[in-house]
C-alpha cells in the first residue's frame, strides 16, 4: 500500500491526533463509559447462558433465549437508526442505558432471590433484545458528535480497542465472579439455589450501565441541524432511498452483504468444527485460535488509528486488496496440523480485518450526513447481524455434504472471485474518501 490519501478533509498525523484526543475531557468521557458498559456486557454475554442451562438443562431453550436476544436486534435496528435521526444519539442511548439497568437489575434480584422462572427470562431476553436494536446505532453515531472529522480515525481505533480489550478482560472477570460466588450447580438443574455469582454478574451489568449512564450525561455534543419529522417507517424509507443514490455508498454496502454471507458463516461455525475434528487440535487450541484473530482485530486497529491515510490507490481499492488477501489466508485453514499455522492465518487475518473496520466506520461517519446517520449505522449493523446467521445456517448444511478443506478453500475462494467481479462490474474501484453524502 501507499501512503496517499484521497480524502478532501486535511488529517493530522495520527500520533498528533491522538494525543489531542486523550487531552479532551469531553472524549474520556465517552470513551470511560463504553468501556466500564462493554466489560459489563460480557458478564451477562457468559452468565446468561450458563442461568438457563442451570434452570432448565435444555439446550432448545437456551437457543430460544439467545434467538429472543438476536432477532429483535436484526428486526428492529433500521427502526433504531430513524429514531436515533429523530431524537439524537446521546438522548436515545441515555434512555436504552436506564432500560437495561432496570432489566438487568430485576433479573439479578430474581437469580439471588431465586424467583426467577422460564417466562420472566424470555421477557427480559426480549426486552434486552429491543433495546440493543436502539443503542447499537445510537453507540455508533455518537463519536462525529463529540469529535472532530480528522480525530474520526483515532478516535474510531481507541472505541473499536476498548471494545477488543473488553473481549479478553471482560469474560475472565466473569468467570471468576460466578466461580467465586456460586454458580448454582449445588441445586441442580431447576434451582438456582447457591447461584449468587450469577446474580452478581447480572448485578454488575446493571451497574455498568447505570454508570455508563452517568459518564455519558457529562459528554457535551454538537447539535445536528433540524430535519422535518417523518414517521419512522417513512424515515426508513427516506434514508434508503438517500443511501441508494449515493452510487459510492450502495456500492460499498452491496458488497459488504456478499462478503458478510461468504465468510461469517465459516468463521462462527467451521472453526469450531475445525478444532473438534483435529485431535491435535481441541477445545484448548480453539480458545488459541480465537485470541490469535482477537489479538491481530487489535493490532489492525492499532494500526489504522495510527495510519488514517494508509491507502492503495484509494479507499475502494484498498478494501477489495485487504478482501483478496483475507480470502487467499482463509483457504488454507482447513488443513492446518498444528496450532502455530492456524495462530499466523487467524493473526493475519484478523489485522486485516481490524484495519478496515476502523477505516470503513471512520468513511460511513464522514460520509453521510449527520441527519442521517444513524440510520446509516443501522444498515451497516444490519448487514453484518441479518446476514450472519443465514450464513452460518448455510455453513451448517454444507457441512453436511464437504468436508472442512473444502468449505475454507471455497469460502477463500469465493471471495477472491467476488473481489474480481467486484473490481471490474461494480463502482467499488472509484469509491474515495469523500467526506460528505451529497444531499
Amino acid at each position: 500500500m501507499s501512503s496517499s490519501a484521497t480524502s478532501a478533509t486535511p488529517s493530522p498525523a495520527g500520533s498528533t491526533a491522538r494525543n489531542n484526543l486523550l487531552r479532551d475531557r469531553n472524549v474520556a468521557w465517552l470513551m470511560s463509559g463504553s468501556l466500564v458498559s462493554l466489560l459489563g456486557d460480557q458478564f451477562t454475554l457468559v452468565a446468561l447462558p450458563w442461568l438457563v442451562l442451570r434452570l432448565t438443562g435444555d439446550t432448545l431453550v437456551l437457543g430460544t433465549v439467545l434467538a429472543l436476544l438476536g432477532i429483535p436486534r436484526a428486526l428492529f435496528i433500521l427502526v433504531g437508526g430513524a429514531v436515533v435521526d429523530r431524537h439524537s444519539p446521546k438522548r436515545v442511548l441515555m434512555l436504552s442505558k436506564h432500560l437495561n439497568t432496570a432489566l438487568l437489575g430485576g433479573l439479578a434480584l430474581l437469580v439471588l432471590f431465586d424467583r426467577l422462572t422460564l417466562p420472566l427470562v424470555y421477557a427480559l431476553a426480549l426486552g434486552i433484545g429491543l433495546s440493543t436494536a436502539f443503542s447499537i446505532p445510537a453507540a455508533t453515531s455518537m463519536l462525529p458528535q463529540v469529535v472532530a472529522p480528522a480525530q474520526l480515525p483515532a478516535a474510531n481505533g481507541l472505541m473499536m480497542g476498548l471494545r477488543q480489550l473488553s473481549f479478553f478482560v471482560g469474560p475472565l472477570l466473569a468467570g471468576l465472579v460466578i466461580a467465586l460466588f456460586g454458580d448454582g450447580a449445588a441445586g441442580g438443574i431447576g434451582s438456582l439455589r447457591d447461584a449468587q455469582g450469577l446474580g452478581l454478574a447480572f448485578g454488575l451489568d446493571a451497574f455498568s450501565f447505570a454508570l455508563s449512564a452517568f459518564t455519558l450525561a457529562k459528554v457535551q455534543t454538537t447539535p445536528v441541524p433540524a430535519r422535518a419529522h417523518l414517521p419512522v417507517l417513512a424515515a426508513v424509507a427516506d434514508g434508503l432511498r438517500s443511501f441508494w443514490r449515493d452510487r459510492a455508498l450502495r456500492s460499498c454496502l452491496m458488497y459488504w452483504s456478499a462478503v458478510a454471507l461468504l465468510v461469517t458463516g465459516p468463521v462462527q461455525i467451521a472453526l469450531p468444527v475445525l478444532a473438534n475434528q483435529r485431535p491435535e487440535l481441541g477445545a484448548a487450541a480453539f480458545g488459541g485460535l480465537l485470541a490469535a484473530y482477537g489479538a491481530g482485530t487489535l493490532a489492525g486497529m492499532v494500526v489504522s488509528g495510527a495510519r488514517p491515510r494508509l491507502r492503495a490507490v484509494n479507499l475502494g481499492l484498498t478494501i477489495l486488496l485487504v478482501d483478496a488477501l483475507v480470502g487467499l489466508l482463509f483457504m488454507p485453514l482447513g488443513r492446518i496440523t498444528a496450532l502455530w499455522q492456524g495462530v499466523a492465518l487467524l493473526g493475519g487475518i484478523g489485522v486485516l480485518g481490524g484495519y478496515m473496520q476502523v477505516t470503513v466506520f471512520t468513511w460511513i461517519q464522514r460520509r453521510v450526513a449527520p441527519a442521517l446517520l444513524g440510520r446509516a449505522m443501522s444498515v451497516f449493523m444490519f448487514i453484518y447481524m441479518g446476514l450472519a446467521p443465514i450464513s452460518s445456517a448455510a455453513t451448517g448444511w454444507v457441512l453436511r455434504s464437504v468436508s472442512l478443506p473444502t468449505l475454507f478453500m471455497a469460502a477463500g475462494g469465493a471471495l477472491v472471485l467476488l473481489v474480481l467481479l467486484a473490481l471490474g462490474a461494480s463502482g467499488m474501484r472509484k469509491v474515495t474518501d469523500a467526506p460528505v453524502m451529497t444531499p
